[in-house]
């Protein structure tokens, strides 16, 4: 994610803090320094709010590990001021398998809030740590216990981003479509978006922050089932790009800028003797020429490791790995023979010119219907 810090790295996944982090730190320092005045009771709100996202770390690697076991990689971890985010190359096919992931991460609270529980009632505190529950003030593990509790219900919520979300999502698929279950599940989403905006008209601006993000995130979460739909099945020679222009290694860079200027073609092969051998993208591209002119050969600057698909790939299996890329584009290969270029621009056309043709078919349906 851009603007965001790699802080560690877990179970070979990456975790990452992003830049306005540090923001959520000053202002819960502030918080609870305001309370008495004491230096000692912002640094005791700071060390809270570690243990707090520590916790959310665990969560997120609940989903992370349990997707791993379906083998689905976690790209990363990112903690943001609102909470953490697992980025994974893709959501589980099966509902069963959804559901299973959505579900490790409010486990993960459970556990922990048990253990919590256990142990303080080993330490001998009794009852009032459950009649007495305060998040702000109070024994550090009783409140760290607490909001185990509130992050399970809180992310059961059925509502997109949360868990619970994707777990309402998940059992409906069992009986629908995903697209119908994803659309029932955002609609149900973006309800419960409407109710928690309006409370926090009455108070707490932060419920309307969260409202506005349950609103987006169900409307993506939309868009991207369509998406998958639409690419269902389809295979990358439907879509790949057959005309484009190819560079030599001995090239100069100055003939990629005259393709890009005439042709607005931002990524090229780069063939020896008819052999793939590397790949321009605009970023290397544009690094190179501030750095050596227009006059350097392609072969400095193209990549020479690089990933390559075959056109009877999935479409719908390769948009995660076109998102980590550097470029926009993957060569298509067939017997080891460069035939053509997916790019980002040509899924998307596709996309756009199926679903004219979907809405004049259901027009032309229309108007013929008694």
């Amino acid at each position: 994610m851009k603007w965001s810090w790699k802080i560690g790295r877990a179970a070979g996944v990456n975790i990452h803090v992003h830049a306005t982090f540090p923001l959520l730190l000053v202002w819960v320092a502030v918080i609870y320094y305001q309370q008495r005045g004491r230096w000692e009771d912002a640094l005791a709100g700071l060390v809270f709010i570690l243990a707090l996202f520590a916790v959310v770390v665990l969560h997120e690697f609940g989903h992370a590990l349990t997707a791993r076991r379906f083998g689905i990689r976690t790209r990363d971890i990112t903690l943001l001021p609102i909470g953490g985010l697992a980025r994974m190359e893709r959501m589980p096919d099966r509902p069963w398998q959804e559901l299973l992931v959505a579900l490790a991460g409010p486990a993960v609270n459970v556990v922990l809030a048990s253990l919590l529980f256990a142990v303080l009632a080993v330490l001998g505190y009794g009852s009032a740590i459950f009649t007495d529950v305060n998040l702000i003030a109070g024994n550090f593990l009783a409140r760290l216990a607490w909001v185990n509790v509130t992050l399970a219900l809180f992310n059961l919520l059925p509502a997109f981003p949360m868990d619970g979300g994707r777990v309402l999502r998940a059992v409906l698929a069992m009986r629908l479509s995903y697209v119908q279950a994803t659309s029932i599940a955002a609609a149900i989403g973006q309800g419960m978006a409407v109710l928690i905006g309006l409370l926090g008209l009455f108070g707490n601006p932060f419920l309307v922050l969260i409202a506005l993000f349950v609103w987006m995130g169900a409307a993506q979460e939309a868009s991207a089932a369509q998406l998958k739909s639409a690419l269902s099945g389809l295979p990358v020679e439907r879509v790949m790009t057959t005309e484009f222009h190819v560079l030599a290694p001995d090239d100069p860079l100055e003939r990629a800028v005259e393709h890009v200027l005439a042709s607005r073609q931002h990524d090229f092969p780069v063939l020896e003797e008819g052999r793939l051998v590397g790949m321009l993208n605009r970023s290397r591209l544009l690094s190179a020429l501030s750095r050596n002119g227009p006059a350097s050969p392609v072969g400095d600057a193209m990549q020479r490791n690089f990933p390559s698909v075959t056109a009877g790939d999935s479409v719908n299996h390769l948009l995660p790995r076109m998102r980590e890329e550097d470029g926009r584009a993957l060569p298509v290969v067939r017997d080891g023979e460069l035939v053509g270029l997916l790019t980002t621009e040509g899924v998307s056309d596709y996309i756009l010119v199926h679903a004219a043709l979907d809405k004049s078919l259901r027009h032309e349906h229309a108007a013929h219907s008694p």
